[in-house]
């Protein structure tokens, strides 16, 4: 898995029910490493793999895959089985086809469909007719849980050209746009991930061998796994990630490396929902949440390692990533 942060806003949906259900947030976090005061910053981040912790920790803590969004608790295990389950199909559509069913014996309140349409292919989610209100992490779980599933069966990442929510969009909606696709729909008639259906006629290449391999990895092989890795966002984090960042080319100069123009290069980036300034913005944020939580480096060699000449620069600019000031972060990431 490629390294990077998670918004805390998954943190705080992860543990929504987990008092209700008998477990012990506070506890959950501390075993996780992510410092409990972080819940009160709306911007702060953790890094992936303590996410990834978290999500194992619930699971066993609560008996439940599904984290209590469910009114039947989706007990430890189950998702091994679906995966057991279906790596006997001969395609990606009877693979998937028979996952929803196996999950509609799982769940009550939550259901997941495979719907073909003509030349394109959703994975919706729908939910009873009776609930108020959508049960927006479930949504997002089940979006992980299958896309991940899909693009691990045909051992490629299926490009997704939309992704639909049943809701509002949230504060955090520019995850999803890193996680699925940068076309969102809000206020959909279902949550659902659109892709080619051509896709649903690869062969499953993956076996009872491979899948123990696949489970082992779990959860931390499906958080942020497949999102894109070939689109030019990735390719620009790729080359800006082999430099220091005082050594970061002028968007002029990185055309040019790609052999393309300045403007082709702009659309092409805006057509995946970022600049070549948040690319930067958010590979800093990154490198400076590991610098805090994984080194002892003084501020000014943090703030300097990220090409701030001024460390009160840096300050500000943490701060408007995370909400919180790097020293005050690194005291509440170490106590947790």
């Amino acid at each position: 898995m490629e390294k990077g942060s998670i918004s805390i806003h998954f943190v705080i949906n992860a543990l929504a029910h987990v008092e209700r259900l008998g477990g012990d947030p506070a506890a959950l976090l501390h075993a996780a490493d992510i410092a409990p005061s972080l819940l009160a910053h709306p911007q702060a981040r953790v890094s992936a793999d303590r996410y990834a912790q978290l999500w194992r920790l619930i699971s066993v803590a609560l008996d439940d895959e599904f984290f209590g969004q469910d009114s039947r608790r989706m007990k430890v295990g189950s998702f091994a089985m679906l995966c057991h389950t279906v790596v006997a199909c001969r395609t990606l559509e009877q693979a998937l086809q028979r996952a929803t069913r196996f999950m509609g014996l799982l769940l009550d309140d939550l259901q997941m469909h495979l719907v073909r349409d003509g030349a394109l292919a959703r994975l919706e989610v729908r939910e009873r007719a009776d609930e108020r209100s959508p049960r927006i992490f479930g949504h997002e779980t089940l979006l992980i849980l299958f896309y991940a599933l899909t693009c691990w069966l045909i051992a490629r990442r299926v490009p997704l050209s939309t992704a639909y929510f049943s809701f509002s969009e949230p504060a955090y909606s520019d995850e999803y746009r890193t996680m699925y696709s940068p076309r969102l729909v809000f206020h959909a008639t279902h949550t659902a991930i659109e892709f080619d259906a051509a896709c649903l006629d690869l062969p499953v290449v993956q076996n009872d061998e491979s899948v123990k391999e696949f489970l082992r990895a779990a959860p931390g092989n499906i958080i942020l796994k497949y999102k894109n890795t070939k689109g030019m966002v990735a390719r620009v984090r790729r080359r800006l990630k082999t430099m220091p960042t005082d050594r970061w080319p002028a968007f002029e100069a990185l055309a040019g490396e790609f052999h393309t123009t300045p403007s082709t290069l702009r659309r092409r980036l805006e057509d995946e929902g970022q600049s070549y300034q948040s690319i930067k913005d958010q590979l800093r944020r990154d490198f400076a949440i590991h610098a805090l939580c994984h080194t002892s480096k003084p501020m000014l060699e943090i703030a300097l390692s990220l090409g701030f000449a001024d460390p009160s620069a840096f300050f500000r600019a943490f701060r408007k990533w995370t909400g919180a000031r790097p020293g005050d972060y690194r005291r509440q990431a170490v106590a947790a």
